[in-house]
């Protein structure tokens, strides 16, 4: 079994991004290629990677086509910029596209367990979301009626770029704050536990 990974808003073909989000390459072509490097690199065949919306902007067929040259069984959790997004009309169409170019599942939310990182205790289950509980990168909160509610679970999200790592019983797992790569289930689970301790120890 292998190894469960996160990411977002790779924004693939999309040569704006890099000004308005101040990613350090010279055209999307670069970028891409970057991106698919770095992935490949920490992403090994058996393992599971968890893409949190946004995938591809620009040029949509080769945004698809680079789902079969990346590691991994990769599931989709639509964003705003994606096609297959349900706030979007027409969205249904192009369902059946993403999951041909090699996605296993695309949706609007899911919910995974993280692995354990204490011994004898159970991980805990996360919510996914493309969007925050609160929140975006340009301030606001846009598509207030697809974001999930905050009832106490921790929600792994992307959407805001840079703007924050971490906000409340939310993480950003875009490529944006994790170096242009995914970021591993335990890694998160370990953020998780120190952001929860160093709430206890400093509640004020």
């Amino acid at each position: 079994m292998g190894n469960t990974w996160f990411t977002a808003d790779t924004h693939f073909g999309h040569g704006r991004i890099i000004e308005t989000c101040s990613r350090p390459f010279a055209d999307s072509a670069e970028m891409d290629a970057e991106i698919i490097r770095r992935w490949n690199l920490a992403v090994a065949s058996a393992d599971t990677v968890w893409v949190l919306g946004d995938w591809a902007l620009g040029d949509k067929v080769r945004g698809l086509e680079i789902v079969s040259e990346l590691h991994g069984t990769k599931h989709l959790v639509a964003g705003n910029h994606d096609a297959c997004w349900p706030g979007r009309i027409g969205a249904e169409k192009h369902l059946k596209g993403f999951l041909d170019a090699g996605f296993a599942s695309v949706g609007a939310f899911a919910r995974v367990k993280l692995p354990a990182t204490i011994k004898n205790v159970p991980g805990r289950k996360v919510l996914l979301s493309h969007f925050p509980y609160l929140g975006g990168s340009r301030g606001g909160d846009r598509y207030s009626q697809f974001r999930l509610r905050d009832e106490g679970q921790w929600l792994l999200h992307g959407h805001v770029h840079g703007a924050f790592l971490a906000t409340g019983r939310g993480l950003n797992v875009g490529v944006d704050v994790h170096d242009f790569a995914p970021v591993s289930a335990l890694v998160l689970a370990r953020m998780i536990d120190s952001i929860e301790y160093e709430s206890r120890t400093n509640p004020g």
